[in-house]
């Protein structure tokens, strides 16, 4: 039996190495050339992995035992973020106007670990492991439904991925069945009034006022529409418009966001939206223009697979292992599990000696011992799944 504690704790110095290097080095989504070129090096010199390209900015490594077996796939997301980086840290990103400011540069590198050991014990398992280094999480349409289109997941029999999280104390787990992460759509609406002077109102048609009226009237979607035991969120996010302080503008922008697990009521939620926006708009004398876009599926852990993760990391890790609460957030994990079973964990990351910067924040950070707990987990679910030989 492999000590997955020892062995892990043994690349310590790897983890954060390879971790920094990304964050210094942190690429956008659908862009992520060196950051694959950095990846595919380090699994080269690991031996015993089949590498491949899928896409041009991502990477897939199998480790094929030669014994009959299940099959298992392990993701992690590479791509960074449009932001210009506050830590402060040693290796603060150097490329202007983009940084890891999500944890992508941690979820490689525990992969890259899991690898690493997995790797020295191919003799010791059975089937087979795919690695997948995956590109553009960030932006919609994502990179993780163009590798299932490019077949990366055929013949996988689960899925697993995991996400570093500033909502849990470092080092603790949450794994949860069901509703993890919601389905984060937008949409885009431009008001078109009648602009003129702004002392001769009258002569108008106020799109900023109009605007106004729309934006109070959507928040009632979710507080008067919707039961108030089913997640959902409607945000404008976006309110562009007008010139200078006497200029009443001919047209205004909004945008934002809608987060929810139903299918359905993504659905009813564009057509309820276009309704408020139709009427509002028209009963003003102006007109609009309105485009709802779907984003990635929600993340719905399969069930089954969900308490095989529970058993494992609570025999690997004990009362480390906690409920995860589901997040309005969204994950293109999705995609995967489409195709097979996939279920997505939390690894916390927050610390109590210093501020913790939400995700997506100039100045976010992870406690980097998180590392070695994710790189376990990693290890120990697949050594687990796939069984000694």
């Amino acid at each position: 039996m492999v000590d997955l504690a020892r062995e892990v704790e043994a690349i310590r110095g790897d983890l954060v190495a390879w971790r920094r290097h990304l964050h210094e080095h942190p690429e956008l989504s659908f862009q992520e050339r060196e950051t694959a070129a950095f990846i595919e090096r380090e699994l080269t010199k690991m031996g015993a992995l089949e590498i491949s390209r899928p896409t041009e900015t991502s990477v897939v490594a199998r480790l094929v035992t030669g014994r009959p077996g299940r099959v298992l796939a392990l993701r992690a997301d590479i791509d960074a973020l449009p932001i210009e980086e506050d830590t402060g840290l040693p290796f603060a990103s150097k490329n202007p106007g983009v940084m890891h400011a999500c944890g992508h540069d941690g979820h490689t590198a525990m992969l890259l670990g899991a690898c690493r050991v997995l790797a020295a014990h191919r003799d010791k398992l059975r089937g087979e492991i795919r690695f997948i280094f995956q590109h553009a999480e960030e932006l919609t349409p994502g990179g993780a439904q163009e590798l299932v289109d490019a077949g990366v997941l055929n013949g996988v029999d689960a899925v697993i991925g995991q996400h570093l999280w500033q909502g849990m104390e470092s080092c603790r787990i949450g794994v949860r069945a069901g509703e993890l992460m919601a389905a984060p759509d937008t949409f885009h609406i431009r008001i078109i009034g009648r602009g003129g002077h702004a002392a001769q109102p009258h002569l108008t048609v106020d799109p900023i006022a109009i605007g106004a009226q729309i934006v109070v009237s959507l928040q009632q979607l979710a507080s008067r529409r919707v039961d108030p035991f089913e997640p959902f969120v409607l945000s404008v996010t976006k309110f562009v418009g007008g010139t200078a302080d006497n200029v009443i503008p001919s047209e205004v922008e909004l945008c934002g966001t809608v987060r929810t697990f139903r299918e359905e009521r993504r659905a009813w939620a564009a057509q309820a939206m276009e309704a408020v926006i139709k009427g509002i708009a028209e009963a003003q004398g102006a007109s609009y223009e309105f485009r709802y876009e779907r984003g990635y599926r929600p993340v719905v852990n399969d069930p089954e697979l969900t308490a095989f993760v529970r058993a494992t990391l609570e025999e690997e890790f004990g009362d480390l292992v906690t409920d995860a609460e589901p997040t309005m957030g969204g994950e293109d994990f999705s995609a995967y599990q489409t195709v097979a079973p996939g279920t997505f964990f939390f690894t916390g990351i927050r610390r109590s000696d210093r501020d913790a910067y939400p995700h997506h924040h100039p100045r976010f950070d992870i406690d980097e011992n998180a590392l070695v707990v994710g790189c376990r987990a990693l290890v120990a679910l697949a050594t687990k799944y796939l069984g000694q030989a």
